[in-house]
């Protein structure tokens, strides 16, 4: 099946690479030069411009979208309902806010255009470990792309299905972001701990090994925890800051909307932002009301 891939940062090309490789045509663009270049020499085509990839494919045409989240992909979208015909699909992959992917639905639709939002999850291990997909819209749309998501995905029957309609794809994949915080902070809390008890002189990275076969939280995050470690365990040429790709927050968002409760999920964010406080004004002010109550000691700055 022939499709473009639009956006060739590492996931969309690893994804553009993993198609080539299933036998499929993919016509690779990106404003970027040398990414297109990079896409040619996995096996894919190159087009100069988001015309010449719709240009270079044969009607039904399917452009599959990994670009950033929000005005970019926006922006996309619309230029591609000008190029695109009636029953042509589209495919965002990206992150988009959920809310977002069911106006690009109803805009795209007015023009006859079919469109999937995925929720694509994977990062640049997916290449070789295949992608798990979340997907909204249409039945018979997505039944009709099936050799797609069966190339990208784990398996054939693993990894991938139609979750709901359009915005479904996004919103799954949002909610799966929240939990992956609150896993990875719990990691994270976990092994401080363990860290910060030098009678045991323990081996952090060991352990984040040890942990990995029949330990109840095995999981994948941990094995990138025991990669992180081994290559330094003091994680000395690390900065403390943390970024946050937005869907953390719409989790957090979604669940005061909803009125759910989702404190664990809600504290990963909240210390994510903690992380990129360089000078920490709420900790001096706390520091400065202690001592004006108790005439408790303050650490002068340096």
């Amino acid at each position: 099946m022939d499709l473009a891939m639009i956006g060739l940062g590492k996931m969309g090309l690893n994804m553009a690479t993993r198609l080539v490789r299933g036998g499929h045509r993919v016509v690779g663009y990106a404003p970027s030069r040398a990414s297109v270049e990079l896409a040619i020499r996995a096996g894919a085509e190159g087009a100069d411009s988001l015309d010449g990839a719709v240009r270079s494919l044969t009607s039904p045409r399917v452009v599959w979208l990994m670009v950033p989240a929000g005005r970019i992909t926006t922006e996309t979208i619309e230029q591609l309902a000008r190029l695109l015909d009636a029953g042509d699909v589209v495919i965002d992959g990206g992150n988009t806010n959920y809310k977002a992917s069911i106006q690009h639905a109803a805009l795209l639709e007015s023009k006859g255009i079919e469109f999937i939002d995925s929720g694509t999850s994977g990062g640049i291990w997916g290449l070789e470990s295949g992608y798990c997909l979340m997907l909204g819209g249409k039945t018979g749309v997505i039944e009709k792309l099936r050799a797609i998501f069966e190339t990208l995905a784990p398996a054939r029957d693993l990894g991938w299905d139609h979750v709901g309609p359009h915005g479904a794809g996004h919103f799954v994949k949002m909610i799966h972001n929240g939990i992956e915080y609150g896993m990875m902070q719990a990691l994270a809390e976990g092994f401080s701990i363990m860290r910060a008890k030098p009678e045991f002189r323990l081996d952090v990275a060991r352990i984040a090994e040890i942990w990995r076969h029949g330990s109840v939280v095995r999981s994948w995050l941990l094995d990138l925890t025991a990669l992180a470690l081994q290559d330094d365990a003091e994680l000395k040429a690390i900065e403390p800051w943390v970024e946050d790709s937005g869907e953390g927050r719409w989790t957090v968002e979604e669940a005061i909307a909803l009125g759910i409760p989702a404190p664990v999920i809600t504290l990963a964010l909240q210390t994510r932002f903690a992380s990129r406080d360089e000078h920490n004004y709420t900790a001096r002010l706390l520091a400065a009301m202690r001592s004006q109550f108790g005439g408790h000691a303050v650490r002068a700055s340096d």
